[in-house]
């Protein structure tokens, strides 16, 4: 396994791969049913393959990957051979004592005294206006003080500008986790927020890299091009060669669901230095890209220049799960998360009026109110 350290935690050497907890093996289906012994075994073999760094988080797995994590890592006695991250559920803080009463469950629930690292989750401007308000960043302060955590950054869901702007409102940051894969470069942070987090010495951990698997099951013609440049090499080996490829990016999280996967990926995180993709591995990446491009249904560069809309739709993200579910052949499923996460939660496209005010706003001049019913019309009529 390769090591690499943040920028402001010298001395620290993290694992190039991390084993993220969000998608354990589970029974049944169901996802609260966490599967414990291949969990276990996960961990072992996580730990014989030199992984240093598992994330988790309050929400994962219906509120169950925190504690089998702590049961987990109890039972194998391997607490102290970890750093251990989780998240901070900024969306159900309250009152500015809410921080310590999750931040103390959490340290329950996963059996430890400290956190190695401990994330503000998924910021998006809204919840970075309520920490603000709540006063967050003071409780983070007061938590690395009295030792309940070692080290302090946020996970990251909105704009390159929102990014920019939660970058420099704390000069303490330590780290920072975002999306980044080579389908998305300029989604959301995206390269340019790597940059802008490391110019300013903040330490990057990369969450998707496989894009939620779908970049480890591609369809042949993607597995030609690759068969093409290099057989035998895995659709996944690719995705995690092209982001442990960025000197930035000092942990990548795969959200691993076995034994075979912890192996494959750790194989790649042994030798991939960064920086040494050869120029014909770049082309290559390209044309898969190009590919996947291709099918994508709406020009949507999700820029979010149309937000925010007055009625609450989630432009940007409904053209990314049409163009998802189109790229991937996945209809029914990114189906069923639409009308899960957005439909119910007030932000699907049915919210929209069409009133015109996010048309003159998008610079890819896209005919936003038309092509919403064309998206929500798809992913209401799969399955």
């Amino acid at each position: 396994m390769l090591y690499r350290q943040f920028p402001k935690i010298r001395g620290l050497r993290l694992s190039a791969l991390g084993l993220g907890c969000m998608r354990l093996p589970v029974k049944d289906g169901d996802a609260a049913a966490i599967d414990e012994e291949a969990v276990e075994n996960m961990f072992v073999a996580a730990l014989d393959e030199g992984i240093n760094y598992v994330d988790t988080a309050w929400p994962y797995h219906r509120e169950r990957s925190e504690p089998v994590v702590g049961m987990t890592l109890e039972r194998l006695g391997a607490r102290d051979k970890v750093n251990l991250a989780t998240k901070s559920p900024v969306w159900l803080v309250k009152e500015e004592g809410d921080w310590d009463r999750y931040l103390d469950s959490q340290l329950r629930k996963l059996r430890t005294d400290h956190l190695d690292f401990y994330l503000l989750h998924a910021l998006d401007a809204g919840r970075w206006d309520a920490i603000l308000k709540f006063r967050g960043l003071e409780f983070l302060e007061r938590a690395k003080r009295d030792g309940r955590i070692r080290h302090a950054g946020f996970s990251f869901h909105d704009s390159l500008d929102v990014f920019k702007r939660i970058v420099d409102g704390n000069d303490a940051w330590e780290f920072c986790q975002l999306q980044y894969n080579y389908m998305d470069d300029a989604y959301q942070a995206g390269v340019e927020g790597i940059a802008y987090a490391a110019a300013r010495s903040i330490g990057v951990i990369v969450m998707e890299p496989l894009r939620g698997g779908n970049l480890a099951r591609v369809p042949g013609t993607v597995l030609d091009i690759f068969g093409s440049r290099k057989p035998g090499r895995s659709p996944a080996e690719w995705a995690l060669r092209h982001v442990l490829d960025r000197k930035e990016a000092v942990v990548v999280l795969s959200g691993m669901g076995g034994v075979e996967q912890v192996r494959e990926n750790a194989a790649v995180a042994a030798f991939a230095e960064p920086e040494t993709l050869l120029p014909e591995e770049r082309e290559t990446i390209a044309r898969a890209r190009d590919y996947f491009r291709e099918r994508q249904k709406v020009p949507c560069t999700t820029c979010a220049y149309c937000k925010p809309c007055p009625n609450d739709v989630n432009i940007p993200d409904v053209f990314g799960l049409w163009n998802r579910a189109e790229m991937f052949d996945d209809r029914q499923g990114t189906a069923a998360w639409y009308r899960v996460q957005y439909m119910k939660g007030g932000s699907g496209a049915d919210q929209c009026t069409k009133c015109g005010e996010c048309l003159d706003k998008c610079p890819q001049h896209i005919d936003i109110p038309d092509r919403l019913e064309e998206a929500h019309a798809y992913l209401t009529e799969a399955g």
